[in-house]
């Protein structure tokens, strides 16, 4: 399914991905698309039945024309991107996306950790499209990662109710097979430093 048939059931009172000009913009938006997420009402819930705290394909396909607005195209994934991504993760205790949320989340926080790595990733539209299988375009061997990253991306899934197996999975592959049981304690090991 691509970005273009999941699109959200109104556009006519909701965000437009027109206005999103800059990185910033796309946080914001993405802030709205959480809201909505959380509250069951709002631009991107206008025009549909909106439980609070759950999540649907609408609201994917909301983060995806987000994600791959024109102003952002060719810009990786930033830091605050992926955080508003978790966010709204956190937000969406119920899902009726058929895992379509997993799968974004998990090619932007990979296509931001590879990218803050210095290792090259495609466009968003390539690397965050549901036809796209990560295996194409993820790297697969630990050439330098950047270890901040993986902390990052470790504080980030520290104790969440909803564990992103597929993300651990690519994380996986972008570190190489061999590190992964150190990817797996890093929650653990941040937890009894603090």
């Amino acid at each position: 399914m691509s970005f273009a048939q999941a699109a959200p059931a109104d556009q006519s009172s909701a965000l437009q991905t027109a206005d999103i000009a800059s990185l910033d913009a796309a946080v914001r938006a993405l802030a709205i698309v959480r809201d909505g997420v959380i509250t069951g009402e709002g631009p991107t819930a206008c025009g549909r039945i909106h439980f609070s705290r759950s999540l649907d394909a609408d609201d994917v396909a909301w983060c995806a024309r987000i994600l791959t607005a024109a102003a952002v195209a060719d810009e990786p994934i930033s830091r605050a991107e992926a955080e508003a991504l978790f966010e709204i993760n956190d937000a969406g205790a119920d899902r009726d996306d058929n895992g379509l949320f997993d799968d974004l989340l998990a090619k932007a926080v990979v296509h931001h950790a590879a990218a803050a790595s210095g290792l090259p990733v495609p466009p968003r539209a390539i690397a965050l499209s549901p036809d796209t299988p990560i295996e194409n375009w993820a790297p697969t061997r630990a050439v330098g990662v950047n270890v901040e990253v993986l902390e990052w991306i470790a504080s980030q899934m520290r104790g969440k109710r909803r564990y992103n197996r597929t993300l651990m999975t690519l994380a996986a592959m972008l570190v190489g097979a061999a590190t992964l049981p150190m990817v797996q304690q890093i929650p653990t090991v941040l937890d009894l430093g603090m």
